[in-house]
């Protein structure tokens, strides 16, 4: 594939580069190799199970939460996906629009509103997920049973050590401070660099 480069060319490219910078080198492979092994599985499974149901991993996931959790507020849906309110709008209309969502206001709070699958929202679910679940095998057949554990635990205290304490780190870093809001990486009009 034209511009692709390994993960070993992309390590010791890193090396070169940092040479003897002083880095903490096996955390930041730790943290690169879970970046690029999420990235590649997420690209194998768009392109393999969720293209022959016209999802997108995002809209999987979206599913997957109301699925299994059951009908939820959208922020709930949301912070469960790991995705932004905006992006939970665009992607519940989609499913919506294709009759896999439904989309109805809270009972008690007329601001809030409540995602849930229809039965053929159900149905694709419950015959997508173990084609899905097929090809997780198949990304992690290297490994056995006891690695994909020791695997999912590793990655489990991950996550841990950023949900109890990323948000201190986050005000530590920041000074106290509101973080400020994410851009697109572009400048704004008129302004120099």
């Amino acid at each position: 594939m034209s511009g692709h480069r390994s993960i070993g060319d992309t390590e010791k490219a890193v090396q070169a580069k940092l040479g003897d910078t002083p880095i903490r080198h096996e955390q930041m492979a730790a943290v690169a190799n879970i970046y690029r092994a999420a990235a590649a599985v997420r690209q194998h499974f768009e392109n393999s199970v969720l293209r022959s149901a016209e999802l997108t991993w995002t809209s999987f996931v979206v599913l997957w939460v109301v699925w299994i959790w059951g009908e939820m507020e959208t922020r709930r849906v949301a912070e469960e996906a790991g995705i932004s309110k905006g992006t939970l709008t665009g992607v519940a209309r989609t499913l919506q629009a294709r009759g896999l969502m439904e989309r109805t206001g809270h009972p008690a709070d007329g601001r809030l509103a409540l995602l849930s699958l229809t039965s053929e929202g159900e149905r694709l679910m419950a015959r997508v997920f173990p084609e899905l679940n097929a090809e997780e095998a198949f990304v992690t057949e290297e490994l056995s049973n006891d690695e994909a554990l020791d695997l999912a635990d590793l990655l489990r205290r991950i996550v841990v050590q950023v949900e109890t304490r990323g948000e201190e780190r986050r005000l530590e870093l920041l000074d106290g401070e509101d973080p400020r809001p994410r851009r697109s990486g572009r400048r704004a009009k008129g302004s120099r660099g």
